[in-house]
């Protein structure tokens, strides 16, 4: 294997972490139609949650280039 595969398998275990500790916020209400209304329009990120959402951005597109990459190298 070379670099960039492990670098690729390193940053998919980051991002799935990263996807299942953003929390969702209806949960299981939200899909059968319960829950608030206001709070499935307006939500404001701040402290963990904003960085955990960041991270999960950068770390999604650090791994398409690294796809990429990989197909091209």
């Amino acid at each position: 294997m070379n670099i960039i595969t492990i670098l690729q398998i390193i940053v998919s275990i980051i991002l799935a972490i990263g996807i299942l500790l953003q929390n969702s916020g209806s949960g299981i209400e939200g899909a059968l139609g319960g829950g608030s209304s206001f709070e499935a329009v307006h939500s404001t990120r701040r402290g963990f949650e904003l960085f955990t959402f960041h991270a999960t951005i950068i770390a999604a597109i650090v791994f398409a280039v690294l796809g990429v990459l990989n197909i091209l190298l």
